[in-house]
């Protein structure tokens, strides 16, 4: 017996509406593209600036462009919707992960030993290791502030600012170790935090991210044109670096390596270098968990959800508002403090505006109020852009004198607007509530209402 029942035919692919909107494109690609990629300007033997052509790489780059283009018009954007099922993590998936993560990230150094080498170490390490987790560390920090309490802050790295010249100042004029000044680092970022929250009380949205990228800049300015305080454009260099219980990681007589008779090598100081900020961003997870879980906690997710009704229900949106931008710039100045010490040399130009929409594309990214969002986001772009620093065999397409890290904020751009097409709530979307009744639930991005997280 036959089956009578048809089954729905496909939708019929639009070529005809694809390949125009292709043509449009790369027409439009051609008009923005060719004066920025297709032409350069490069110094010949007589110290002349000649225009020379990169129609090979426009031509590439709009294929690219392009053909994606066409792929998502014909394969993803004419497609039948479907009802869509929130996602919700595994139990068992969930408890373990966290655990997981830890114990790999403690290992990291012995495994970077047994697969590239001891010679590799401070290239991996402090490169991807260290530098993720310095961007984690802050992302959390912002997290509060925008994940919890929902404040657009775009002045962020102004507390980066002050804690790593809070730091760099106190250190060399008086001395002070980095355990004495890492507090005093927080709590003078915790203050200035305060001193933002002030004029930005009444204010929301758009407005509230003008006055904060202000805030940004005037801190900015001032360390480059404050010249006798700060060094101006020079900086500040010749930063003490931490110590193991005073004992300085060098090749003295009381070093690390002669201290404990081992034989010198900095890998030592990288090592001790990450897992100080692998503790200090493990603290700051804690913290901010654990506030979550607290009436402080719970006042910044009613801020962010509506402020008129936190109002009405005896909340103090004041002191919420306040304590929130007080408690993200604390973490803030600690990644500060930590990052002058690495370095051991800072400058205005370490705290531009673009540190700040980075740390803020991470928590946005990532999915705000998530912290394993900010961690995924965290890790794909700061880690990404150190991979590109790896990709030679990109010349052997492009050219010997193409350098992919001058591209990298056009991909980060570009990787941009994929998420928010893709996950407009970020990489992982689910929310956690803080109070529940009889059961924990997971609550997915698509059923909380659009503007509010």
């Amino acid at each position: 017996m036959t089956d009578t029942t048809s089954s729905p035919a496909a939708p019929a692919i639009p070529w005809g509406a694809a390949l125009k909107d292709a043509a449009v494109t790369a027409l439009v690609l051609v008009a923005i593209l060719g004066p920025f990629i297709g032409l350069v300007t490069v110094q010949n033997m007589e110290h002349k600036l000649i225009l020379e052509t990169r129609w090979p790489l426009l031509a590439a780059l709009i294929g690219i462009i392009v053909g994606g283009r066409l792929a998502l018009t014909l394969f993803v954007w004419n497609r039948p919707k479907k009802a869509s099922k929130p996602t919700i993590v595994p139990p068992a998936i969930a408890a373990n992960a966290g655990p997981v993560f830890i114990g790999f990230l403690f290992a990291f150094p012995a495994i970077v030993y047994f697969v590239a080498g001891g010679g590799n170490i401070a290239k991996y390490v402090d490169n991807y290791g260290i530098q993720i987790l310095i961007y984690i560390m802050l992302g959390w920090g912002l997290n509060v502030v925008v994940g919890l309490a929902g404040l657009l802050d775009l002045g962020y790295v102004a507390f980066y600012a002050v804690g790593a010249y809070s730091y760099a100042l106190l250190a060399k004029t008086f001395g002070l170790s980095f355990w004495v000044l890492l507090p005093l680092a927080g709590i003078l970022a915790s203050f200035w935090g305060v001193i933002l929250g002030f004029p930005v009380l009444r204010l929301r949205g758009d407005y509230l991210a003008i006055v904060t990228l202000a805030f940004g800049e005037i801190i900015r300015l001032i360390l480059i044109n404050w010249v006798d305080f700060s060094g101006g454009y020079a900086g500040i260099s010749g930063i003490p670096r931490p110590t193991l219980f005073g004992i300085p990681f060098n090749a003295s007589d009381s070093g690390f390596a002669a201290t404990f008779g081992l034989e010198f090598t900095p890998n030592h100081r990288t090592i001790f270098l990450y897992y100080l900020i692998l503790l200090l961003a493990l603290l700051t997870a804690f913290v901010t968990t654990r506030l979550r879980r607290l009436p402080i906690g719970r006042a910044w997710e009613a801020l962010r959800e509506d402020e008129i009704a936190c109002r009405s229900l005896g909340i103090n949106t004041t002191l919420t508002k306040l304590s929130a931008f007080a408690t993200g710039a604390m973490f803030g100045g600690f990644a500060g403090s930590f990052f002058a010490a690495r370095q051991g040399f800072i400058s205005p130009e370490s705290f531009s505006f673009m540190e700040s929409a980075q740390i803020l594309a991470i928590v946005v990214l990532g999915g705000m109020g998530s912290l394993w969002g900010v961690v995924i986001a965290s890790v794909a772009l700061v880690g990404g852009f150190e991979i590109m620093r790896e990709l030679d065999f990109l010349k052997i397409v492009f050219g010997n004198d193409f350098d992919p890290t001058q591209y990298r904020m056009l991909l980060f751009g570009a990787a941009m607007v994929v998420i928010m097409l893709w996950k407009p709530r970020g990489l992982v979307s689910t929310r956690e509530p803080t109070a529940f009744l009889k059961e924990s639930k997971s609550v997915s991005g698509s059923h909380v209402s659009e503007g509010h997280g």
